[in-house]
């Protein structure tokens, strides 16, 4: 028993560092601009299939396409921002919402049109697991652990040691005092939209090295990352490195009481039970 619960607790892990790099995104997103982004999810598999297309098409190895595929995608954040957005944000926030549902549908068609509806792979073939004992380890979730802690500490340097990321920290705090002091709002919400794109795209990549790609991926993860994000605190990108950890462990463990088919459903019952007693959430994120 006590073999399963290491075995379930490592794979909670490597989900916990996928939902972790999604809720980032989320995050930083609701910090800057005060809106849920419901796309986010479709942001992740297009980032995805991005390097997809550069592993099955030119022969790239994945870990040369991961940079090519958070370019591409930070560039179809900015641009989603920028060209739709960026127009309704002094509307209601509702507005902002629904309009997001509406881009992640777009998304998920573009997906679907270009790749088509089936599941693929960047490999094919079985791949052989390190084994400690009784445990199993798959290579890939080695890399997909380690590339998210690198992640995860190059964005605490930005956002620590860059005069970028400071702005962005300060505007998260308290926007009008962030914009009276001369910060440029513009410039920081395009790099926003950036980062957070460009994490989407890599916690993609990892899920489909975890699993396998298909147009629905990113959709089906969004609640997961949500209640991550909600969980660490709404707008607190070090809140949601604990609530993707808290939220892919409870996942993982719950499978050995109850169908792995319900674990999104783990998900959501924590997000609501945090908004119920705690809805600042772990780290007090923004109203």
């Amino acid at each position: 028993m006590a073999t399963d619960l290491l075995q379930l607790a490592i794979y909670g892990v490597v989900s916990g560092s996928i939902l972790t790099l999604g809720a980032i995104g989320v995050s930083l997103i609701y910090g800057i601009l005060r809106f849920a982004h419901f796309a986010h999810g479709d942001l992740m598999a297009v980032g995805a299939y991005f390097a997809f297309s550069l592993v099955a098409g030119l022969g790239f190895p994945l870990w040369a396409s991961a940079p090519f595929a958070v370019a591409g995608t930070a560039l179809v954040a900015v641009a989603i921002d920028q060209t739709v957005y960026r127009r309704l944000r002094r509307v209601s926030p509702i507005i902002l919402l629904i309009s997001s549902f509406g881009i992640a549908i777009a998304l998920r068609s573009v997906v679907q049109l270009i790749w088509g509806p089936h599941n693929q792979v960047y490999a094919s073939g079985i791949q052989l697991p390190w084994r400690v004992g009784d445990i199993v380890i798959k290579p890939d979730h080695v890399w997909i652990v380690l590339g998210a802690i690198v992640l995860v500490t190059a964005l605490h340097l930005f956002l620590t040691r860059t005069k970028m990321g400071k702005a962005m920290r300060a505007m998260s705090d308290n926007m009008d005092l962030a914009l009276v002091s001369g910060i440029p709002s513009e410039r920081v919400i395009v790099v926003t939209w950036a980062v957070g794109g460009g994490m989407a795209a890599v916690a993609g990549i990892f899920l489909g090295m975890d699993t396998r790609l298909h147009p629905v991926m990113g959709w089906s993860l969004l609640l997961p990352v949500f209640a991550a994000a909600i969980l660490g605190g709404i707008g607190r990108p070090y809140g949601a490195i604990a609530g993707g950890m808290v939220i892919g462990l409870a996942m993982e463990m719950s499978t050995v009481v109850i169908d792995p088919t319900y674990k999104p459903a783990v998900a959501f019952a924590l997000m609501v039970l945090m908004l119920i007693v705690r809805p600042q959430g772990l780290f007090k994120g923004n109203p």
